[in-house]
């Protein structure tokens, strides 16, 4: 079963702030944005166990645990099982080093084998406070994390967790299994194996109007062409693009800046919002099948849904792809 038909709408809502990344959040403040987003009708929630050790999973099933379990589409992921013990040693996420220092001091240990695998899905069934999960994405097999170990953990993920994962989709116990990383390479070598098959992709950061002519030059054909679907996290490319200053979960540096201001004249010409443009960029791929913005107070919640429905002229759209601002092969929506 796709992906895109499993989804309720094209919006959902990605919960990796409320793990407290870059920022202590107040517990009512998390809860807050997790009912705003329900009562803007949101209806399809990710999570993971790496967000804030915990945090993050337990914030939306605080609130998820008393709506109907079947009014929602609900997913998380594997590769991180969070131990009960704490962290002495400073953790090592590799390129995202400090994203989760306000999280939960519990330990986190990184792993794809199958019996993790089970481990982390019965954790997060408990912290989510439900009997089940619709979608659950393999986390983080990449090099972000792992530099040039990432294919080893790759195999151990392909031995373990995707299989898995593929048996627990034929048993009916979850709908759709895929990869969830910030990368496209890990992606692409598992559309290349004869099995076994992924339902579908959650790409963080790289497909937006300031990084996606990777995905568009190889992973994207090969999806579209094997009918697995790709939801979309990170629209916002950590923030730049919502009117914050981290790209890539760092400071963004001068080239990205200016790479921006760009941006932003261009959408002050036309009256438009940038985060409209950067929403409906992401979605205007056909294997795109969700946008899954995050946040942390309920105002943005509200500017992602204006963001989603907002007009946008074909005018800007033109002018962006003759400034250059955006890959001549990437899709527009309603526009050649």
């Amino acid at each position: 079963m796709g992906i895109k038909s499993l989804l309720p709408g094209r919006l959902g809502f990605g919960t990796a702030p409320l793990g407290n990344m870059f920022r202590a959040i107040p517990d009512d403040e998390a809860r807050a944005t997790v009912e705003a987003a329900w009562d803007q009708g949101i209806r399809y929630f990710d999570t993971a166990p790496f967000y804030g050790a915990g945090l993050a999973e337990s914030r939306l099933g605080e609130v998820l645990s008393a709506k109907p379990r079947d009014s929602y589409v609900l997913s998380t992921k594997v590769g991180r099982v969070i131990l009960d013990e704490h962290e002495t040693a400073t953790p090592d996420f590799g390129e995202k080093a400090g994203l989760f220092e306000h999280g939960n001091p519990n330990k986190i240990v990184h792993e794809w084998t199958a019996e993790a695998t089970e481990r982390s899905l019965e954790d997060s069934l408990k912290r989510l406070g439900t009997d089940r999960l619709d979608i659950v994405w393999v986390h983080d097999i990449a090099q972000d994390f792992h530099g040039d170990l990432w294919l080893s953990k790759f195999e151990e993920a392909r031995t373990g967790a995707f299989r898995v994962l593929s048996r627990l989709r034929d048993e009916g116990v979850i709908k759709a299994w895929g990869l969830g990383v910030n990368r496209t390479e890990p992606i692409e070598l598992t559309l290349a194996l004869d099995e076994p098959r992924p339902d579908g992709f959650l790409l963080a950061g790289r497909y937006t109007l300031l990084d996606h002519d990777h995905a568009l030059g190889r992973l994207l054909p090969m999806a579209q062409e094997q009918g697995v679907d790709m939801v979309v996290g990170g629209p916002y490319s950590s923030g730049i693009l919502a009117g914050g200053t981290h790209f890539e979960y760092q400071q963004a540096p001068p080239e990205i800046i200016e790479r921006v201001g760009k941006l932003k004249a261009l959408t002050d010409q036309h009256g438009v919002s940038i985060k409209a443009a950067a929403l409906q960029f992401s979605l205007a791929h056909p294997a795109a099948a969700a946008v899954i913005p995050g946040a942390t107070r309920p105002s943005r919640i509200a500017e992602d849904t204006a963001a989603l429905a907002e007009h946008i002229p074909a005018a800007f759209w033109t002018d962006l792809r003759a400034a250059g601002l955006v890959s001549p092969a990437a899709p527009l929506p309603d526009h050649a």
